[in-house]
């Protein structure tokens, strides 16, 4: 017995007309349909350039409301095709209240849940402090068609705590829009290291936790608006791995593609049989992790 799942990845480089990475999005997703896809996610904050390299309040016109614009005209692809839609959202909440938000769409069109980022950044390049406020909804799962979704947004992606507490909630497999890349004053060592870094902590993740991991990035060059930095060169690279870490399907670092893999999630509680992290968690020892620090 099979739960076969065909994913699809739009890894994509953007540009600053808005409307043209939309067109672009969708163009992507029916080639995604057209070759099986079920399920497709597309990488952090499509709908425009990567804004938060600097703070400038005119980019708070770039966000919108959930259900919006971006999120109507997915939906609209989604209920054509009978996909599920994992998009990214700079969120309009209320006035003067935004997030970086990933909205579920389900088959039908109807927006079956969303996650809002609770690891927001602040370094040179990623000013994303400035424009969103921590997520409020926790690590959780998204009931779909195709299973239990767990979504987490980029920076999340680095921290063990966020994956597992996504698993413990049920998730048949974590998805992660993403948009990260080198400074291309690094040299290439460093930035061999980065990437692979970036790579084997979300690998891990699907390790310790059993279920496949699909990562989402953008891709091409964005330039520093205020050229107080050499900008970013997205690198790409998004994959899908098992629930071993097996790389089960990748992109490359510097094209925007499409790709679709075919992933067993029944697979999942074969391997958690095997390796029973699970089982032997010792949560009575685990109180200081709660703690900033055990001095």
């Amino acid at each position: 017995m099979t739960n076969e799942v065909s994913i699809g990845l739009v890894q994509q480089s953007c540009t600053a007309n808005t409307n043209h990475n939309l067109e672009q999005t969708i163009n992507y997703v029916n080639t995604l349909a057209s070759q099986g896809a079920r399920l497709i996610v597309l990488p952090e904050l499509h709908r425009s350039l990567y804004f938060c390299q600097t703070e400038n309040r005119e980019n708070f016109t770039l966000a919108e409301s959930i259900p919006g614009p971006t999120t109507e005209a997915l939906a609209a692809v989604a209920k054509e095709h009978s996909l599920v839609i994992v998009a990214s959202i700079f969120e309009r909440r209320t006035k003067g209240l935004y997030h970086n938000t990933a909205v579920v769409i389900e088959n039908d069109g109807q927006i079956a849940g969303v996650y809002r980022k609770m690891h927001i950044p602040d370094d040179p390049g990623y000013y994303e402090k400035y424009y969103f406020t921590p997520g409020d909804l926790g690590f959780k799962t998204i009931d779909t068609s195709l299973g239990k979704i767990g979504v987490l947004v980029c920076w999340d992606q680095w921290y063990p705590e966020a994956a597992r507490l996504t698993a413990l909630a049920g998730a048949d497999l974590i998805v992660i829009p993403t948009a990260i890349g080198w400074d291309p004053a690094d040299t290439d060592d460093e930035k061999k290291r980065q990437r692979d870094a970036w790579i084997t902590i979300q690998r891990a993740h699907a390790i310790a936790n059993g279920i496949p991991l699909v990562s989402c990035n953008r891709t091409g060059f964005e330039p520093d608006p205020s050229e107080q930095t050499e900008g970013i060169e997205f690198w790409g690279s998004s994959f899908i791995a098992g629930p071993q870490g097996e790389i089960l399907g990748e992109c490359t670092t510097d094209t925007s593609m499409p790709l679709v893999v075919t992933v067993d999630l029944d697979h999942n509680e074969q391997v958690r049989q095997a390796w029973p992290y699970l089982r032997d968690r010792r949560i009575d020892a685990y109180a200081g992790i709660t703690n900033r620090f055990n001095d």
